[in-house]
């Protein structure tokens, strides 16, 4: 690979990684604390002059990379520098150590409604949270929408609970400000009952409280696209000063090179039991997998820790020989917070219960 093609490569990664290197540099240099991030760069071991290098990985040779002759794993010879096959050759015995893989690495967003960008997926981390807090405090008034959607492949890969808990917390939050009556709040869903895995009492609620909040909806038309000030969708626009939406889910990038079994929605397929279909040793648990189960089962992390529990037993038995027959129970248990209340809903295969909005949850 030549010195431009990747020195563009090296530049590209560097600026992903300095939204949260560069910082934290500065925070060390003034002796400044950050309750989250900094905990990141202790617990993990890798140093931010290591997280900005770009490799590129085994058998790719890098032309006038003089640089990398310091880095371990690399040899230069000819003015190339390559990740060496002795050093390859070396991680043999920890590679082949490996008795079971179990993948717990999440889903990832479905970015290519058009004009994404304009949107905010509070899902995504500290930034976009911290992006919301920002631009509420600037914005004077306005209308600010609130959406979500699922992947059309995959009906359990939606994650719409949160958006309920920025809606009506940010209608809270404004009303304790002083503001609420500057802004208008829009929520948007392709679906006419939105919420619907989490029961339908629980879907006629959160309409209810939305229109006594005085919440406009803009429900059963299919997003087309988002444009810098606006919604648009099948059933018409609207104009949007901050625009909040999350969408569908899909598997990792990385699963594109494994011949592991996917979904139509582009998740790994899994049984009753987390066993990735067709191979010996493989689990999945979370939003990485597709499981059989009734449509409403939720991703969330409760449903992953009950599919972790099953698929740790069943690797414990496939290693020792034993039949792996561990199932995992379908249950949704959240609560919907809006800042001064709570609201719980519990659903299992046979029972669907929601509590009204209490302080207690808020606390819970």
């Amino acid at each position: 690979m030549q010195q431009a093609e990747w020195a563009d490569l090296t530049a590209a990664h560097q600026a992903r990684v300095d939204q949260w290197i560069q910082p934290h540099l500065a925070r060390r240099r003034a002796h400044q604390k950050h309750p989250v991030h900094d905990f990141l760069f202790t617990y993990y071991s890798h140093s931010p002059s290591a997280l900005r290098r770009w490799h590129p990985g085994f058998g790719v040779g890098l032309v006038d990379a003089a640089s990398y002759s310091e880095v371990k794993g690399y040899v230069v010879r000819n003015g190339v520098a390559r990740v060496s096959a002795e050093y390859v050759e070396a991680q043999r015995p920890l590679i082949e150590s490996i008795n079971a893989l179990l993948i717990a690495t999440g889903g990832r967003f479905i970015k290519k409604l058009p004009g994404i960008e304009h949107a905010i997926t509070p899902c995504e981390g500290i930034a976009a949270a911290e992006q919301i807090r920002d631009r509420l405090r600037a914005l004077q008034g306005g209308t600010i929408a609130v959406g979500f959607a699922a992947n059309p492949q995959e009906p359990q890969a939606v994650r719409g609970g949160p958006m309920f808990e920025f809606l009506f917390g940010i209608d809270t939050q404004l009303r304790r400000e002083g503001r609420r009556d500057r802004f208008e709040l829009v929520f948007f869903n392709p679906s006419t009952e939105p919420g619907n895995r989490l029961g339908p009492a629980t879907v006629r609620h959160l309409l209810a409280e939305m229109a006594r909040r005085g919440i406009r909806t803009h429900l059963g038309h299919k997003m087309q696209r988002f444009e810098p000030g606006k919604v648009v969708t099948e059933g018409g626009e609207f104009a949007a000063d901050l625009i909040l939406f999350m969408p569908g889910m899909t598997g990792n990038a990385w699963f594109d090179q494994t011949d592991l079994p996917r979904s139509p929605g582009g998740l790994l397929q899994a049984d009753a039991h987390c066993r990735v279909p067709g191979t010996e040793h493989v689990w999945v648990v979370g939003d990485s997998g597709s499981f059989p189960g009734p449509d409403w089962m939720p991703k969330q992390a409760h449903m992953a820790d009950l599919q972790a529990a099953a698929a740790a037993q069943n690797l414990i038995d496939s290693l020792a020989g034993r039949p792996q027959t561990t199932g995992f129970k379908v249950e949704l248990a959240c609560i919907i917070d809006a800042l001064g209340t709570g609201t719980l809903v519990w659903r299992t295969e046979q029972r669907n219960l929601l509590l009204p909005p209490l302080r207690l949850m808020h606390w819970a």
